[in-house]
């Protein structure tokens, strides 16, 4: 095999004025595979710096988390020396993100319609709670919000219970996947035509997009989804179970043709051709009788030895796990998921790995997540041709 040490962005400069969540794990996606991402903070530093968890007194888990394979440089973005130095970074870089408040970024005068005179095939993306147009442009949005206006926690939890919110921040986390997917679209469309674009990004319209099925349901009945909990609304037996030992099967015996391996494999056989459960639409009228039958054969053996039976029998199946369980399971070592680096402040830190392996350029953690302004005199001087002199003036002017 032939080895390519380059990875796919390894050309691509990425200049990085987010914080919090979305647009830190967009550019730290872009980090990952190769691209230059110096992050601009301000002098004091991502206010996620002080967040929990906390690897140390001064290192936080949260910032860790969403800040490798990135240069750090501090810019007071309000003094007009800083303002210029962002200006002529921009010029340098092929890519600029951003997640300020909708028009707080013209403001500052780092906006896509000033840059993009002094670099035309600027790729432009600025990441938002509801996008820069239309009327929710100025609300306050963080996950919760998002996650309850796009009607997630409509569809989330049981169905007797009040709405749900998921447990990780996953608008954010889609808005930074699509934030990255439109990036490198951008970046091949800039290839082709040599034109630079801006990129509108809204969680509101990432979470909207991912309604799927769930959308599709209600154009085609104009009735609103509900919650289901553990069930699916269209298929049984598709549900978590609670086990003898009291740990939840997970089982996913979604069509016609599985259901007779099922119900072998649980040992009600009587069930296969009982006209009230012999088709996937009869189980679902017959929803609150099939499963009561089914929760009690479930607790009548250990979560393992249904495993075993499900396995034996070819059906999808899996434990529902804590993080603990998850962290110590054989495959996620076997796939990298978990990583470890070096912190000069902490020791060895341990961060996620990379869901996509390639066959030629896999992701690597070049960069551990960086100290406040570590990158200072670095950026300055490579890039921009400051002296020492002129970076410590900056310094004592509280520019950087």
């Amino acid at each position: 095999m032939v080895l390519i040490m380059e990875q796919p962005l390894n050309k691509i400069r990425t200049l990085d004025f987010t914080r919090v969540l979305a647009g830190p794990m967009a550019t730290q996606i872009l980090g990952d595979l190769g691209a230059e991402v110096i992050k601009v903070e301000s002098p004091g530093g991502d206010e996620t710096r002080a967040w929990p968890p906390m690897f140390s007194k001064d290192e936080s888990g949260y910032f860790c988390f969403l800040n490798r394979n990135k240069k750090a440089i501090t810019l007071n973005l309000k003094n007009k020396k800083g303002k210029k130095i962002a200006v002529k970074l921009a010029k340098k870089a092929d890519v600029v993100v951003e997640n300020f408040a909708p028009g707080v970024a013209k403001r500052l005068g780092i906006d896509y319609e000033t840059l993009k005179q002094i670099k035309p095939d600027l790729i432009y993306c600025s990441i938002s709670g509801f996008g820069q147009y239309g009327p929710y442009r100025d609300k306050k949005a963080y996950d919760p919000i998002i996650q309850g206006m796009t009607g997630l926690m409509s569809i989330t939890g049981e169905k007797d219970r009040p709405p749900a919110k998921v447990g990780i921040p996953v608008t954010d986390l889609v808005a930074a996947l699509h934030s990255v997917i439109a990036i490198q679209s951008a970046l091949l469309y800039r290839k082709e035509t040599g034109k630079g674009q801006y990129i509108d990004i809204a969680l509101y319209d990432s979470m909207i997009s991912m309604l799927t099925i769930m959308a599709a349901e209600y154009f085609a009945t104009d009735t609103a989804p509900g919650r289901f909990g553990f069930d699916h609304a269209h298929r049984i037996p598709a549900r978590a179970f609670e086990a003898k030992d009291g740990k939840y099967v997970q089982i996913a015996a979604t069509s016609d043709v599985m259901y007779p391996k099922f119900c072998n494999a649980v040992d009600l056989p009587e069930l296969i051709n009982d006209e009230r459960f012999n088709t996937n639409l009869k189980r679902v009228e017959n929803r609150k009788i099939i499963t009561p039958i089914l929760e009690k054969k479930m607790r009548t053996k250990n979560s393992n030895e249904w495993l075993r039976l499900f396995e034996k029998a070819t059906l999808p199946a899996g434990l529902i796990l804590n993080l603990e369980e998850v962290f110590q399971d054989k495959h996620l070592a076997t796939r990298d998921m978990v990583l470890e680096t070096e912190h000069p402040n902490v020791g060895i830190i341990k961060l996620l790995g990379f869901p996509y392996k390639f066959s030629l350029t896999n992701p690597k953690i070049k960069y551990r997540p960086p100290l406040l302004g570590e990158h200072n005199e670095e950026v300055l001087s490579q890039l921009l041709n400051y002296t020492k002199s002129e970076i410590e003036i900056l310094r004592k002017e509280q520019v950087i």
